[in-house]
C-alpha cells in the first residue's frame, strides 16, 4: 500500500470519527437539556381584568393558530410540502405581529385563545411574541403554557434551530388559575429530545353568583404522527373535559385540533393534491350526550403551507380543522369563521359567543 493511500485513509477515518463524535455530542446534549414537563404545571398569570364571567351573560370567545407570526400569505414551510424553514422575512413578521394584534383589539373577545406563539425562535428572529402580544392587551390577564421547546432542532438543511412556543391565552374576564396539561406524547427517545411536548392551558374562572366554575381549554393537537398520538390525545381531551363537566363546571375547550370534526361537510376541500398534509379525523360521537363541536366549514380556517397564498388557484388546498367544543350547560348563541385571507397567518379566527346555563 502506497504512502499517500495509507495519508487518505487515516484522513478519511479520522473525519468519520470527527463527525461521530459530533452527533454523539449533539445527541447527548439535546437529551440532558430535554424539556420534560410535569403532569399537570400551575401557570402564572399577568396583566389585570376587573370584569366577571356571570350566568346569562354573553361571553365572547376567539380562538386563533397565529402561525408565530411568520406564515402569512407569502409563506410556504418544510414539514407541509413546502420548501423554507424561516418562512417570511423579519420585515413581513413585523406586519404579521401589527395586524395580528389589531385584529385581536378590534375583535374585542372577552377570552381569545392563541395557538403557535413563539418565545425567542430562530424562525421567528427571536422576538418574544408572548412578551409583545401581552403587552399590547394590559386590560387582559395572559397565560402562556409550552409546547415546543428545543435547544437545536439539527434537520431539515439549513436546521430549523432553536424553538421555544407554546399557547397564549388572554381574558378580560377575572381568572382563579390557569394551568399546563400535558397531553400523551407519541414520539420515543431520541425523536422526543426535540419533538412538541403537546398541553392543554386551562383557565379556570369564577362566576359570579356561583359556586361553579366556567374552564376554558386552549388547545393545540397532533399533526405529524401516524394517528395513533390523535388517538391518545383526544381521548385524554376527553376525560379531561368529562371530569370538569361531572363537576358541575361549565366547559369551552377551543383551538387547532389539526383534524375535522366527524359530521362537517368539507367535500369542497378534499384533499387531492399529493405531497400535501392531510388532517387526521376527529370522531365526535365520543363526545357522547354531554358535549356538542363545532366547526363551521362555510369558511376554511386553514390553508396549505406547500406554496405561498394564491387566491386565484381554484385548486388550492384549504382545511376546516379549528373549532370548538362545549358542555351542554353551555348555550351557544352563534359560531363562524372569520374569513381574513390568511394575509398574516395560514389559519383564520373562529369566533364563538355563549352563555351560561
Amino acid at each position: 500500500m502506497s504512502k499517500t493511500l495509507k495519508i487518505c485513509i487515516r484522513v478519511c477515518f479520522t473525519i468519520i470519527i470527527i463527525l461521530m463524535l459530533a452527533v454523539l455530542g449533539l445527541l447527548a446534549v439535546l437529551t440532558i437539556t430535554e424539556y420534560k414537563p410535569g403532569n399537570i404545571e400551575k401557570l402564572s398569570l399577568k396583566g389585570q381584568a376587573f370584569d366577571e364571567a356571570g350566568l346569562a351573560k354573553e361571553i365572547k370567545l376567539l380562538s386563533w393558530n397565529v402561525g408565530y407570526c411568520n406564515l402569512g400569505a407569502t409563506a410556504d414551510f418544510f414539514m407541509d410540502g413546502g420548501t423554507k424553514v424561516v418562512s417570511q422575512t423579519k420585515e413581513e413578521m413585523n406586519v404579521n405581529v401589527s395586524k395580528i394584534t389589531q385584529e385581536l383589539r378590534d375583535e374585542g373577545a372577552d377570552i381569545t385563545l392563541l395557538q403557535e406563539v413563539d418565545r425567542k425562535s430562530y424562525r421567528s428572529y427571536n422576538v418574544d411574541e408572548e412578551d409583545v402580544i401581552s403587552g399590547m392587551f394590559p386590560d387582559r390577564l395572559s397565560s402562556f403554557a409550552y409546547n415546543h421547546k428545543a435547544l437545536f432542532i439539527p434537520y431539515p438543511i439549513p436546521p430549523l434551530r432553536n424553538v421555544a412556543a407554546g399557547l397564549m391565552s388572554l381574558s378580560g374576564l377575572k381568572v382563579e388559575s390557569a394551568e399546563r396539561i400535558s397531553l400523551p406524547s407519541p414520539f420515543k427517545w431520541p425523536g422526543s429530545t426535540c419533538n412538541l411536548k403537546r398541553c392543554l392551558l386551562a383557565l379556570r374562572l369564577p362566576i359570579s353568583g356561583s359556586d361553579k366554575k366556567l374552564v376554558v381549554i386552549n388547545l393545540h393537537l397532533e399533526a405529524y404522527d401516524d394517528g395513533a398520538g390523535r388517538e391518545a390525545q383526544n381521548k385524554y381531551l376527553i376525560e379531561t373535559i368529562k371530569k370538569e363537566y361531572e363537576a358541575g363546571n361549565y366547559v369551552v375547550a377551543g383551538g387547532d385540533f389539526n383534524q375535522t370534526f366527524s359530521g362537517v361537510d368539507v367535500g369542497k376541500y378534499e384533499v387531492g393534491a399529493t405531497g400535501v398534509w392531510k388532517p387526521g379525523l376527529f370522531d365526535t360521537k365520543e363526545l357522547r350526550d354531554d358535549f356538542s363541536p363545532y366547526m363551521d366549514a362555510s369558511t376554511p380556517t386553514c390553508r396549505s403551507l406547500d406554496r405561498a397564498y394564491d387566491k386565484n388557484d381554484k385548486n388550492f388546498q384549504f382545511y376546516v380543522i379549528d373549532g370548538f367544543i362545549v358542555s351542554k350547560n353551555v348555550e351557544v348563541i352563534s359560531h363562524k369563521t372569520l374569513g381574513l385571507g390568511f394575509e398574516n397567518s395560514d389559519h383564520n379566527p373562529v369566533e364563538m359567543v355563549i352563555k351560561l346555563k
